[in-house]
């Protein structure tokens, strides 16, 4: 059991925690919420050992296993399939041994150690490792690829990963839905319903609490409270606590103002003294009772389009991809006032390659695009959140975008998206994921647009900023494309589905169970192991490798038909291959990275200064070389991604 009790712990001069006590039975699932800052990771901070308290008591039995998804990768160098087996660490340990005993030549300690192993199902952990990686959307081939050769959000899933190989008493996880798309959140959602330790997981995903936790602790007013039950049980018990507790307030109020009346009326008059003291006494033992807040700190709302043209947007017969790599093909559409869709499919089938399709034309390859002459899109995706001016302020991004407002206007403005008082003139560079997005939120739907296209919107949004977001797109009165793991904003604000598969594009009768089906069918007919693959623009539009949306190779299945030995024989002749292509990326992502570097630079006004002529043209002379040199690789990229076939 974990038991706290009258715990106090800050963080600097801040009071996280005062005189806060809780109990967590074994075998609980508990889901902790509470706004930003309220102690949430402190806590599992304190739990692992990393913070000390200042007060109280924190007690975890000590034959206790904790595991917890690592900030950081601890070996880059080692293959991904390693990476998520060092998870279990009673086998390696063992692993060591043996491989000292071997060395030994001491053949009766080889053989306890071989049946410590045989005990945990040891010899069967390559195997957990990899069901564990494949429902997190990793390949066959992606499990002896080094783990320096995946992007940061494939490296966090391989963390998660290895947490979950752990055979632990106790399980941590702090937002592990954030990096994850639907298909692989529905997977994880039935991993922990047959998870049978302690499991303490911090989300602002309503239906993973809903369908996985047994209690939620929320942390609020420096005090943790433990409510039984799920997250809808959690809202209905809180909501009538604080009706209850306004009520008492209001009571209190009444009872306070009338004492006074009293007291003021009576203070002079001598046969009234006692009663005067009385109630004088009263007041002072009065307990105060804090009204209730009920409201959340977000209340913005959508401006109404100035015009809604008819059709917003009309695509035909599209090819989109990157240069010479098709993602989808022959697809056609027409988005007009009204219309709410949302994307489902796998991870790399072309859900954002499709709404970068619909925002402009930069990936199609092929057929049209028409926009209307009223047309006014806001794009939200997460590669923007980077693209904020770290060192100015959210009120001053705002006035750069809306010169004519009124910086009243605008802090009113800000303050509805929870930048209150002195917040708005802070640089936004150490401002938490959260608030960058809600800030690049607040600059789309300032900018009044028509059509609306938001990829994984709800990313380090905590629950009331998800909630107050669902409410505000549901008034919108333009067109919405969304994609999103979060099915509480696709169930709230999306009328249809869109199934990006296969290099197509169909629409999805069926509900989001009804997809979670779907996926289950798909992985028992396709490996659920197999990426879609995706096609090559060229005479005859042969299949071939194509790079997916989050920068990982998409792989061809090997033929059914082949055994293992022509299997390794087949890996072994791509091998130098891979190896060229696994160069040209590396080359490539460091270039891309140089790339926007020098866009950043150029972005700035103070480089078309007259005094900047001559730092002006070195830069539009370094752009040259880097985007020269980038086309030369992926050309390069591309002839090893056809010899692969």
């Amino acid at each position: 059991m974990i038991r706290i009790n009258s715990l106090s712990i800050r963080r600097g001069p801040r009071l996280l925690f005062d005189e806060s006590t809780l109990s967590i039975h074994p075998g609980q699932k508990v889901g902790i919420t509470g706004g930003n800052g309220t102690g949430k990771s402190s806590l599992f901070a304190l739990i692992m050992g990393e913070m000390h308290l200042d007060e109280g008591e924190l007690s975890i039995p000590d034959s206790w296993v904790i595991s917890h998804v690592a900030q950081e990768v601890s070996s880059l160098e080692c293959s991904a399939i390693d990476l998520v087996m060092d998870g279990d660490r009673e086998l390696r340990k063992l692993e060591q041994r043996l491989a000292v005993a071997i060395e030994s030549e001491d053949g009766l300690l080889q053989g306890e150690i071989y049946a410590d192993i045989e005990s945990i199902d040891g010899f069967n952990a390559r195997n957990r490792a990899a069901r564990l990686m494949q429902g997190l959307g990793f390949s066959v081939e992606q499990e002896d690829s080094l783990v320096e050769s995946f992007s940061g959000g494939w490296r966090v899933r391989l963390n998660l990963a290895q947490a979950l190989m752990a055979r632990s008493d106790l399980l941590l996880l702090d937002e592990p839905t954030n990096h994850l798309d639907l298909d692989a959140v529905f997977w994880l959602e039935e991993w922990l319903k047959q998870y049978r330790g302690t499991l303490l997981v911090i989300s602002h995903d309503r239906d993973l609490l809903d369908r996985v936790v047994d209690g939620i602790v929320n942390i609020e007013h420096k005090k943790m409270e433990l409510t039984s039950g799920n997250y809808s049980s959690f809202e209905r018990v809180r909501i009538e606590k604080l009706s209850q507790q306004q009520s008492a307030f209001e009571r209190q109020q009444r009872e306070q103002e009338h004492m006074h009346k009293f007291v003021s009326r009576f203070r002079a008059t001598a046969s009234k003294a006692k009663q005067v003291q009385s109630r004088v006494k009263a007041l002072e033992k009065m307990e105060a009772i804090a009204p209730a807040h009920v409201d959340s700190p977000f209340n913005f709302h959508f401006f109404e389009p100035k015009k809604l043209p008819h059709p917003m947007l009309t695509i035909e017969h599209a090819d989109a991809g990157y240069g010479d790599l098709l993602v989808l093909e022959d697809y056609s559409i027409t988005l007009n006032p009204g219309d709410r869709m949302a994307l489902l499919g796998r991870n790399g089938a072309g859900k954002s390659t499709l709404m970068k399709l619909m925002a402009s034309s930069s990936t199609m390859l092929s057929g049209s695009r028409n926009e209307a002459k009223d047309l006014k899109i806001g794009y939200f995706a997460q590669h923007q959140l980077e693209l904020l001016d770290m060192d100015a302020t959210p009120l001053l991004h705002l006035q750069r975008q809306h010169p004519d407002a009124t910086e009243q206007q605008l802090r009113t403005y800000l303050g509805s998206f929870g930048f209150q008082k002195d917040r708005v003139l802070e640089p936004v560079g150490p401002f938490s994921g959260g608030e960058k997005a809600r800030l690049v939120l607040a600059l789309i739907i300032r900018q009044n647009p028509n059509l609306l296209l938001l990829d994984e919107p709800t990313n380090h949004l905590d629950l009331e900023m998800r909630h107050a977001l669902v409410m505000a797109l549901q008034e919108f009165e333009g067109a919405l494309v969304v994609v999103s793991h979060d099915r509480y904003l696709l169930e709230g604000v999306a009328d249809s589905f869109l199934l990006v598969a296969g290099g197509t594009v169909t629409p999805f009768s069926g509900d989001l169970d009804e997809y979670a089906a779907w996926l289950r069918s798909e992985s028992k007919r396709i490996k659920p192991n197999s990426k879609n693959e995706t096609k090559t623009k060229s005479k005859g539009k042969s299949k071939s490798k194509a790079k997916s949306d989050d920068g990982n190779i998409g792989s061809k299945k090997l033929k059914p038909d082949l055994n293992k030995k022509e299997r390794a024989e087949e890996r072994k002749k791509l091998a130098p291959v891979r190896k060229k292509i696994k160069s040209c990326e590396q080359k490539i992502e460091k270039l891309e990275v140089k790339s926007c570097d020098i866009e950043d630079l150029l972005s700035s006004a103070e480089i078309y200064e007259e005094s900047s002529k001559v730092e002006l043209k070195e830069l539009l002379q370094q752009k040259n070389m880097v985007d020269t040199e980038l086309k030369q690789l992926e050309e390069a990229l591309l002839e090893y991604y056809e010899l692969t076939e």
